[in-house]
């Protein structure tokens, strides 16, 4: 369990932040951008929960939030061995598969798609659609580290699909996809 009984620390103050193995980064290291923007889309998609009703999809979202923590984490968790242990947290396939059993859960009663979807429609959606694009940002920042450093393909592979399911569930959310706002290609020109 985590204990803070002071929030700030002063280490900090010379532009560097410490990971879990006691090392310590720039503030703008890559391996920072990418735990920040993970910290970024969290934020995201606690303002999605915001919007919706107790039960179902607000309290899979707030289980996603939990694993975003996980993944941030693991991501502040350098080296080449992501084996999780007692003392080492790592994303874990299992992770994965659950929220692709969610987004088929959820896909099931929604529309089939006939052209890309803006995003809006309801609240819930669009704030939905704030929280997709936000993961997809984290995504970038995650992959953009990978290029250069060993990354968990499981933290890799849990933030493709976050990515879908927040896109299913924002369509959930207009109507089961009655309520989406079509892209007219060209309609403005």
């Amino acid at each position: 369990m985590v204990k803070l009984n002071k929030i700030y620390t002063r280490t900090g103050d010379d532009g560097t932040t410490g990971l879990v193995d006691g090392s310590r980064l720039p503030k703008h290291a890559a391996r920072m951008e990418a735990i920040g923007a993970v910290d970024e889309a969290n934020s995201a998609i606690g303002l999605a929960i915001c919007a919706l009703d107790a039960g179902g999809v607000h309290d899979a979202l707030t289980r996603v939030q939990n694993d975003m923590f996980d993944l941030g984490a693991d991501l502040a968790t350098p080296g080449e061995d992501f084996t999780p242990g007692e003392m080492t947290l790592r994303m874990v396939a299992a992770q994965s598969e659950w929220i692709e059993a969610q987004i088929d859960s959820a896909n099931e009663t929604i529309a089939p798609l006939t052209s890309f979807v803006l995003p809006g429609g309801s609240e819930a959606s669009a704030r939905l659609h704030v929280a997709r694009a936000s993961v997809r940002r984290a995504e970038r920042a995650i992959t953009a580290l990978a290029g250069a450093e060993p990354v968990n393909p499981a933290a890799l592979t849990y933030v493709n699909r976050l990515s879908d399911l927040l896109f299913v569930l924002a369509r959930d959310a207009n109507d089961g996809g009655k309520g989406d706002v079509l892209w007219v290609p060209g309609a403005n020109r």
